[in-house]
């Protein structure tokens, strides 16, 4: 049995290109970044970068030409497929890409990946230049030896101390 199975995580380095085949098919081309972090032979930290060519087509290719952009992060789930061809000069060339059968976007982030430099802020209203801190979540504080009641015997109506029998 044979498998060919990529995964690959990691960030647009340029926008989707577009085009359509002659059937009216969606194919989009773009191109991942990845990196790996290691520590040489004389402990120096060092970064090894990687670029990998990624072609989705149909609903795959709508979907990362209407969403993604560069810097996007996104995880692509593909095959590795090799083609060639020989240009007008008789040049052989080879080309080895991703063909994309699933993606997962990552965080949506306005094309920032930095995460120190995001941007925080939201429009006050559509159209509008000013801008005003984004609402943060409420976060629920929960004391340490609390035990939240059992919905079971949570009442259904008030209780008046004074209907208690003691």
């Amino acid at each position: 049995m044979n498998f060919n199975k990529a995964f690959v995580l990691g960030n647009l380095t340029r926008d989707p290109e577009t085009r359509a085949l002659p059937s009216g098919q969606p194919v989009v081309s773009f191109s991942i970044a990845t990196n790996r972090y290691y520590t040489d032979a004389s402990g120096q930290r060092k970064e090894e970068v990687e670029f990998h060519n990624i072609v989705a087509f149909g609903k795959l290719a709508d979907i990362v030409s209407r969403y993604l952009t560069k810097g996007s992060m996104v995880l692509i789930e593909g095959r590795i497929k090799t083609r060639n061809w020989t240009d007008q000069a008789g040049v052989k060339h080879w080309k080895t890409e991703i063909i994309a059968e699933g993606l997962q976007m990552g965080p949506k982030s306005g094309g920032n990946t930095g995460g120190s430099s995001q941007n925080n802020y939201a429009p006050k209203s559509f159209g509008s230049s000013d801008k005003q801190p984004a609402k943060e979540p409420e976060i629920p504080i929960i004391e340490e030896n609390y035990t939240p009641p059992m919905e079971d015997s949570m009442p259904t109506d008030e209780i008046d101390v004074k209907d208690i029998p003691f």
